[in-house]
């Protein structure tokens, strides 16, 4: 099995680390992987967030996406030889604003080779709001719009499913981002139904051969302590891997230390 982290941010992140690069990637060489991607969170438009100063740090601005094409550029040619280097986004389900993500991509698509597609908004109170902010943004403005997590969680993996779809018209390699990043706040909010979320979960499986589009075995979650757990759960990477959905392991390192993080639960449930 290739050793491939294919989750991880830069100092392009702005809720994340500035760490240079080479520290990530130095980290991932001494772990012992083979294939490194670079997925750092592309721009969203202008108003996509009434909070301005949360949409600054959500991702780096449309103008900054030249200078992150050619850092990628230099990064793989750094590295050439000493471990393979993918360049990608995290791009976002933008609900009713793909055609600010087709402008996007009509331009540097052909400089990218990986693409994880998330959903990390939903409409809520206000306007869109951020699913894995806070605690307490998520229940004033998202549970309180909903009312209930039932709900909340149907609203979120209808995302989810139209994201498969999106992803599934794009031409480089591609996979669905973190599926149960709807459960990081779990143990802070009202009860969340675990019959609901595995019917919701399975039923993305067809979906995902329909449009080719992977699954990103995203570790993250372990990490955080209101959700403890990787943000796809086993019994649904055995069913992908069963079915022939590629999945990807993914530390979603925001920091260097972060790489490699989860890999042996990944490993596990590959083997």
């Amino acid at each position: 099995m290739l050793k491939w982290d294919g989750h991880n941010h830069t100092k392009y992140c702005y809720h994340g680390s500035d760490a240079e690069q080479e520290l990530y990637i130095e980290r991932a060489i001494e772990l012992g992987f083979q294939r490194y991607t670079i997925t750092e969170h592309s721009p969203i438009p202008q108003g996509w967030l009434d909070d301005r100063e949360l949409f600054s740090e959500m991702a780096m601005p449309l103008e900054q996406l030249p200078e992150y094409i050619d850092f990628l550029k230099r990064i793989k040619q750094q590295y050439d030889g000493k471990i393979e280097i993918t360049a990608g986004l995290e791009m976002d389900y933008l609900q009713g604003r793909q055609d600010f993500t087709n402008s996007m991509l009509s331009q540097w698509q052909h400089e990218l080779e990986d693409v994880v597609y998330s959903v990390h908004y939903l409409p809520g109170k206000g306007g869109m709001r951020s699913v894995d902010f806070t605690v307490a943004d998520f229940t004033a403005n998202i549970v309180e719009y909903y009312g209930t997590m039932e709900k909340v969680v149907n609203e979120y993996y209808d995302h989810v499913e139209q994201a498969i779809i999106e992803a599934g018209t794009l031409p480089m390699r591609k996979r669905i981002g973190h599926i149960n990043l709807i459960e990081k706040f779990a143990s802070e909010l009202p009860s969340i139904d675990s019959a609901q979320i595995n019917d919701r979960i399975k039923r993305l499986l067809p979906l995902l051969l329909e449009h080719q589009v992977g699954v990103d075995v995203n570790t993250a979650g372990m990490r955080v302590v209101t959700c403890g757990k990787a943000y796809v759960p086993p019994w649904f990477i055995i069913l992908c891997k069963d079915a022939g959905v590629e999945c990807v392991y993914g530390s979603d390192a925001h920091k260097p230390e972060q790489v490699g993080f989860g890999w042996d639960y990944f490993a596990q449930h590959m083997g």
